[in-house]
């Protein structure tokens, strides 16, 4: 079974992605900056690697022996915002650091998870592969940024991610910014899920049991079954955000007992949903197939919150 280097295992993404694959029987190398980390009980044979993006020697050191690297660590949005330079540094550069790790450690493939807010904001229309990039906010600047060394690498197959807006319940790391997070936790926390819009925005959702799944599908796909290395990553989902706050309205009903009053803005006069279609045409030819477990994952999330509510607040 293939040997695995996760960077960022500890985040949100990174913390499901990384159970998953333990699960499947790969053996992980977990990445994180912070060298008191504890190895999670599921983590069996694998292990823990301190990495330093600004030492080249720490990413050769994490690197060696693997097989693949799962690339997920980066500045968040908030820290990018605030210091656009770091996340170029960080984002940009640990990429390039990280690549230049992997070819001398002779690693085959990369797995870099972008974002799709490369293609701007607000998200709409019809989106793929083809449409062009006009990213406004530095994080997806600079993941834009990045994205060109991981699919110009000459010793090491990149594949890019471009990720939309992902939810489920956290392993190692919570993000209570991502929307469906944040409204679960509301449920359980406040009895009632509060909207700073009238709801009507659409927004392309997908399940981290389907990110998850992607991962090991790029993991182990032939390479000259991936074209040029370059996909969208959604749920094929592009609900209205009043919508899916019904939803988990209706799921803690359900999981939890009560069901939270939504609270929103009255539309304005005239204001309709834009179209959104986060197309996903060039994954599915690969032979990925999504499973979307919707319910499942908002269940999970709740649950979630109601074990740790103290620590939600």
């Amino acid at each position: 079974m293939k040997r695995i280097l996760v960077t960022g295992a500890f985040g949100y993404v990174g913390g499901r992605v990384s159970r998953y694959l333990a699960g499947q029987g790969y053996r992980l190398r977990l990445g994180s900056r912070d060298a008191n980390r504890q190895a999670p009980h599921w983590l069996g044979n694998g292990e823990l690697a301190t990495m330093d993006f600004d030492n080249d020697a720490s990413l050769e050191a994490a690197c060696r022996e693997m097989d693949c690297i799962i690339h997920l660590a980066n500045t968040n949005e908030a820290v990018s915002r605030t210091d656009p330079e770091l996340a170029l540094r960080v984002n940009g550069g640990g990429t390039i650091r990280l690549l230049r790790a992997a070819a001398s450690c002779g690693v085959k493939r990369q797995v870099y998870f972008s974002t799709a807010h490369v293609y701007g904001a607000p998200l709409q229309g019809v989106i793929d592969e083809q449409t062009l990039p006009r990213p406004r906010h530095p994080y997806a600047i600079t993941h834009r940024t990045a994205e060109d060394f991981v699919l110009a690498s000459a010793q090491v197959h990149g594949v890019v991610l471009r990720l939309s807006n992902s939810f489920g319940a956290p392993e190692l790391g919570a993000d209570w910014v991502l929307l469906m997070n944040d409204l679960c936790r509301q449920a359980v926390t406040q009895k009632k899920l509060v909207l700073r819009s009238s709801g009507l925005q659409r927004r392309d959702f997908v399940t981290l049991g389907d990110v998850a799944r992607a991962v090991e599908h790029f993991i182990e796909l032939p390479q000259e079954r991936c074209g040029d290395s370059l996909f969208n990553l959604g749920g094929e989902n592009p609900s209205r955000i009043i919508d899916m706050a019904e939803r988990i309205a209706g799921r803690c009903k359900a999981v939890l007992g009560f069901q939270p009053e939504i609270q929103r803005p009255a539309p304005a006069a005239g204001e309709q949903s834009a179209p959104l279609d986060y197309r996903m045409d060039r994954l599915k030819a690969t032979g990925f197939a999504l499973s979307a477990d919707i319910d499942g994952e908002i269940d999970a999330t709740l649950e979630y919150c109601e074990r740790t509510s103290g620590a939600a607040e």
